[in-house]
């Protein structure tokens, strides 16, 4: 384990936390570089997954819908049959009894296949509806894969470019994090957390922080040159390290937009 090189001048300190955020903004480039890439492809693989399931189901219920129809054909061809054989035996009938038992039964096939026919109707509706549903879902299915594909290749263009040289500023953040102080480092780090922009460690710009442009006093600033001690923006909280009338920042306002 590497050891931690001990610091007392406020001033290399200082330094020290400077080139850290000058690390960590580079690192935040780069992920904001890929934006919500990221997040967008997960998203579609989520909606992809879920649209094939309700494609499933529509099939399922065009698939229950087609062997209904089958049934009932199968039915309607055993009632005519049975039609059929009843009717024979209608001529060779020996009293009336026998004649309206017959009859009976001709009339309860009979309704066998008027409901079977009513239920084929019906099948065929529900094919009908689901057919147009799984039609628009699927065109909304390829249109996500499709999506999906697109981001996937810009996300792994920015990682192919990016990926070498984050990969070695995360190292270098990591190696310095071991020199600085503990207690300035979960500062650091906790307000990195507070800002979009991950600014924790900005210089006075035109009399202003250069995190959210808060004015600072002249008396304040001539501290600040002294480097004497650690100093916090009254209006955010980030460190300021130095003055530096050249300066550009990103502001929290513009992060945001």
């Amino acid at each position: 384990m590497a050891r931690k090189k001990e610091l007392t001048n406020i001033s290399d300190k200082l330094e020290q936390l400077e080139q850290l955020q000058s690390i960590y903004s580079k690192i935040d480039a780069i992920r904001i570089l890929k934006g919500e890439l990221p997040i967008e492809v997960a998203d579609l693989e989520d909606e992809i997954e879920g649209t094939k399931k309700r494609v499933g189901k529509v099939q399922s219920e065009i698939s229950d819908a087609q062997e209904e129809i089958e049934h009932r054909k199968t039915l309607m061809k055993e009632a005519q049959t049975l039609i059929t054989k009843y009717d024979k035996q209608l001529h060779n009938v020996k009293n009336n009894r026998e004649f309206d038992a017959l009859n009976k039964e001709i009339e309860l096939q009979k309704l066998e296949i008027q409901l079977a026919e009513k239920k084929i109707k019906e099948a065929n509706f529900t094919i009908e509806n689901q057919q147009k549903q799984l039609d628009e879902i699927q065109k909304r299915l390829d249109s996500k894969e499709r999506d999906l594909e697109q981001k996937k290749v810009e996300l792994q263009n920015i990682i192919k470019d990016t990926e070498k040289e984050e990969k070695e500023l995360s190292g270098k953040a990591t190696e310095m994090e071991v020199d600085i102080d503990e207690r300035l480092l979960n500062a650091f780090k906790r307000i990195r957390k507070s800002y979009k922009n991950g600014l924790a460690v900005v210089k006075v710009s035109r009399g202003a922080c250069g995190g959210c442009f808060g004015y600072i006093p002249p008396q304040t600033q001539s501290e600040i040159r002294t480097k004497k001690t650690i100093m916090i923006c009254e209006h955010c909280g980030r460190i300021i390290a130095d003055i530096d009338d050249s300066a550009v920042f990103i502001s929290d306002e513009e992060m945001a937009s």
